[in-house]
């Protein structure tokens, strides 16, 4: 099974480290989000990856050209006439399969998948993820989940905690508590889906995928949300990216603790 990421977006809101560095590769401790990303779902045997280019996308390919070669010792023998042979050393590494597809600087989610669709013949069903979140979220489930319910999506759903914390307050006014930033009681879009083709008959090379897609699929009872309890974060803001790295920092990344429990599996 495919995986396609969505990772052309411009990423506005990071202020000028969105501006120069496409948010997929934006650092965790020291390695971009997306690498992250890939092991999480690699760790649950989902190794090839549709990589839906656009804003800064020849930076997201050259990362990947260069780490190649950084991942594994070589031998270089040259002569006066050049370069005559190039022996590399398998090491220890990462192993997935990723195209690049160049969806374009201002296509919108939905027209991406579309564009991307070329590389998905003979996938009946295929997940679909963006690339700026991360979750501990047990990918194969998700997937058993959907496979369960026989419609065409599933979208995992996720209560973030708010942006604010809170005050409670008496019947006077009287301030009792505080809390800091709680769990929110309604449910979001975590960005981790699972399709059956047929997805593709909703989407439209100008579509933006959490509007009309989506609805029409609700409207007609062919979206089904799995629920998940557990962490979630996406990267919006350098704050995020802060943040994100503060719990690696910490030792306790979730997503990590999630993959690890993946490859026991």
């Amino acid at each position: 099974m495919k995986t396609v990421i969505l990772c052309g977006g411009k990423g506005t809101r990071l202020g000028e480290h969105g501006a120069t560095v496409p948010k997929a590769l934006i650092e965790i401790g020291g390695e971009p989000i997306i690498r992250h990303l890939l092991r999480l779902y690699a760790s649950h045997g989902l190794s090839d990856f549709v990589l839906c280019l656009g804003h800064l996308g020849g930076s997201i390919k050259r990362y990947f050209l260069e780490e190649q070669w950084r991942a594994v010792d070589f031998t270089l023998r040259t002569t006066a006439a050049g370069v005559e042979s190039l022996k590399p050393h398998d090491l220890a590494r990462d192993e997935w399969s990723i195209t690049f597809a160049e969806t374009g600087p201002e296509t919108n989610t939905g027209g991406r998948i579309l564009k991307a669709s070329r590389y998905l013949e003979g996938e009946s069903t295929f997940c679909v993820t963006y690339g700026d979140g991360l979750a501990d979220i047990d990918i194969t489930r998700l997937i058993d989940f959907h496979r369960a319910h026989g419609r065409i999506a599933t979208l995992c759903a996720v209560r973030p905690c708010s942006n604010f914390g809170i005050i409670r307050l008496g019947p006077a006014g009287e301030v009792r508590d505080f809390e800091e930033k709680p769990l929110m009681q309604d449910w979001i879009n975590g960005g981790f889906f699972v399709f059956e083709r047929r997805i593709l008959d909703y989407l439209t090379p100008d579509s933006i995928l959490e509007r009309e897609p989506l609805r029409r699929l609700a409207s007609e009872g062919e979206l089904i949300a799995y629920q998940h309890e557990g962490f979630w974060k996406c990267m919006d803001t350098y704050k995020d990216n802060l943040e994100f790295n503060q719990l690696w920092e910490s030792g306790d990344a979730p997503w990590v603790a999630a993959k690890k429990r993946g490859d026991q599996t």
